[in-house]
């Protein structure tokens, strides 16, 4: 467990009855499950009284550098797949995703069976109490508590009495730790940068055209470049700072995006993962 500043629970007393609470988390993530090292991300949870929503911290700050200069220029495509929001209260998830130049939604419905242990410990002033459960094919561990009236976590894990302070998989594949907490005064919008990515706003989808639209990438991830490299070799493009000129190049580049694709096919519902065939 990360230190958890004082200014924590001096912001979480007035934080009741403000408009906007917010709570930041570092997520630690094996994107490749066989990894030895984590990648590193800020996360933040926004709970308002009609809406919860968790997305990347680097998305509110391009959002915020936009604003501030009156442009787009500054875009961020979250790697995390774990851009998510829903009605407060309630289990019904709206999800986020980039697929090659488009930006999706979909639903789920994500109920967790939590069973609450009598394990307690203390994390400075806190009391934290253990839970456990079975959720996206993973064993889940969170320790939370009952003096944060809010029974919310990060991602998908609400449904505890009490806020989520860290939570992890029991292979230790995704490690949440609360670091920091805030309240805004009004509600916090994020029009430009959740419901819609800088710009595109997120297309409607079912689990079944997910599927299909991610095996397409899969499949030939590199489509548009091969659309716009004619045969005559006339045309030069740039895949990753390589020039390539011809399909068999191009070929190659595709073979090794698809070995990425796998490498890193580790998602935090592992039971929703892609099987890409050879």
């Amino acid at each position: 467990m990360k230190k958890i500043p004082t200014l924590f629970f001096i912001l979480i007393i007035s934080a009741l009855n403000s408009q906007t609470h917010r709570f930041i988390y570092e997520l630690q993530w094996k994107m490749d499950s066989t990894d030895a090292d984590y990648q590193k991300y800020n996360m933040i949870l926004d709970i308002n009284s009609r809406e919860v929503k968790f997305y990347g911290r680097d998305l509110l700050v391009a959002d915020s550098l936009n604003k501030k200069f009156g442009n787009r220029d500054n875009r961020h495509i979250d790697m995390t797949g774990q851009v998510v929001k829903r009605k407060t209260n309630t289990i019904e998830n709206e999800n986020f995703i980039n697929i090659k130049f488009e930006y999706y939604s979909f639903k789920t419905t994500d109920k967790i069976n939590w069973k609450i242990s009598g394990e307690t410990r203390q994390v400075q002033q806190y009391m934290l109490q253990k839970a456990t459960a079975t959720f996206g094919g993973r064993n889940w561990v969170a320790w939370f508590s009952r003096e944060i009236p809010f029974n919310e976590g990060p991602f998908k894990f609400s449904g505890l009495p009490g806020l989520v302070f860290e939570i992890y998989d029991t292979k230790k594949n995704f490690i949440y730790n609360l670091i920091k907490s805030q309240e805004l005064p009004e509600t916090f919008h994020t029009e430009d940068f959740l419901e819609s990515n800088f710009g595109n706003k997120a297309i409607s989808i079912n689990e079944k055209q997910r599927q299909k639209l991610l095996t397409e990438f899969f499949n030939d991830p590199f489509s548009f470049e091969r659309t716009n490299l004619n045969n005559d070799n006339r045309l030069n493009i740039n895949i990753n700072g390589k020039e390539i000129s011809s399909i068999d190049e191009l070929n190659a580049q595709v073979k090794n995006m698809q070995k990425v694709i796998k490498k890193y096919n580790n998602p935090v519902e592992i039971d929703k993962a892609m099987h890409y065939k050879n």
